[in-house]
């Protein structure tokens, strides 16, 4: 016969090896804290506070591009990368010996850059 402990309100009394008093758990599989939290709102969540109506076909068709409608907006919004930071170089298909290639790779990132730059003194020295 098992003999149950007098355990604290809340606590309920068991007979068990780890632990004579545990707290029971609220739900089944809810013992333990969810690790991946769900984020963001659910279609339930937007449509309760959404007061903006569904568009339509006919709104749709009465709809303007962007640039229309706020032209000096968007003539001040700056697409792509923007102007380069050096002179533009020029893309070339060069054949190159694979010592030379293997040379320049093995000094790591950049390895092309560092080529061009090579390029660039021998092309200085032979124009002085």
């Amino acid at each position: 016969m098992v003999s149950l402990l007098s355990c604290s309100p809340g606590w309920d009394a068991k007979a068990s090896a780890s632990s004579a008093c545990d707290r029971q758990a609220a739900a089944k599989g809810n013992s333990m804290p969810n690790a991946k939290k769900k984020s963001g709102y659910t279609k339930r969540d937007l449509r309760a506070v959404s007061d903006t109506p569904e568009l339509t076909r006919a709104d749709f068709a009465k709809a303007r591009p962007f640039s229309e409608v706020f032209p000096d907006l968007s003539a001040s919004i700056r697409m792509g990368r923007g102007p380069n930071k050096a002179p533009t170089k020029k893309l070339v298909s060069l054949r190159l010996s694979p010592e030379v290639v293997e040379h320049f790779k093995s000094t790591g990132p950049g390895w092309q850059s560092r080529i061009d730059e090579t390029l660039r003194k021998a092309v200085k020295r032979k124009a002085s």
